[in-house]
């Protein structure tokens, strides 16, 4: 069985199991971008919560959130953890997207890769930051990696580590039609198989992919 065949497979067993997953939360594109910085080493619950405090003060909006002072956003975005790094961080995307016009849905014609190089060169936003702004705010096509994805292709014998992010990524879009609903849906029900089966410690006596050839090699 090849490469593609294998991920058609896998994606099957996973939408049949879990349903479509209706990724990103988020009313628009700016939302889903905030939320995509916000959620670095914390859970979705808390990052959440710290939006709900910035549209509680109706202050969704670039001009508004980059205009705040510091110690004002920190505390706003406080429940999402590393509130003070992640204000640096904030900030900086803040500042590009204002300097390219303050609204993303502006960027939607832009290419995938001039986009990318743009946000990896501001300072905070690494590859998983900078890809799941542009598939989810943008549904531009990229696929977008993470602790789950490397879990389940080592486990499914895909890729052997050691591997570095890009080449994870190279996996998924070498082998999968470049469509960004379908990375969006896979990528979405990677993760919910990787919270709730494909753990650390895995439960693969119940998990949707049980009958798929798999091992419990891991991926670092």
């Amino acid at each position: 069985m090849t490469t593609h065949e294998t991920l058609i497979e896998l994606y099957e067993s996973l939408l049949e199991a879990f349903g479509p997953q209706h990724w990103w939360p988020g009313e628009t594109p700016f939302e889903i971008a905030v939320g995509a910085i916000l959620t670095q080493n914390t859970n979705w619950t808390n990052v959440e919560k710290a939006l709900d405090r910035i549209k509680a003060r109706d202050l969704l909006a670039c001009d508004s959130l980059l205009g705040l002072p510091d110690e004002e956003l920190a505390e706003l975005i406080r429940p999402a953890g590393y509130f003070r790094l992640k204000t640096g961080r904030l900030k900086n995307f803040l500042a590009w997207l204002d300097q390219r016009g303050g609204c993303l849905e502006a960027l939607e014609d832009s290419s995938v890769d001039s986009l990318r190089e743009e946000l990896l060169a501001v300072k905070g936003i690494g590859p998983e930051t900078a890809d799941s702004i542009l598939l989810y705010a943008l549904d531009l096509p990229t696929f977008v990696v993470d602790t789950y994805t490397a879990r389940l292709a080592v486990r499914h014998g895909l890729i052997e580590p050691p591997f570095d992010y890009h080449e994870l990524q190279e996996l998924f879009t070498s082998n999968l039609p470049c469509d960004a609903a379908l990375y969006n849906e896979y990528h979405a029900l990677i993760v919910a198989v990787g919270k709730d089966f494909c753990k650390p410690k895995a439960r693969c006596e119940l998990c949707p992919l049980q009958h798929h050839p798999h091992s419990l090699a891991e991926s670092s």
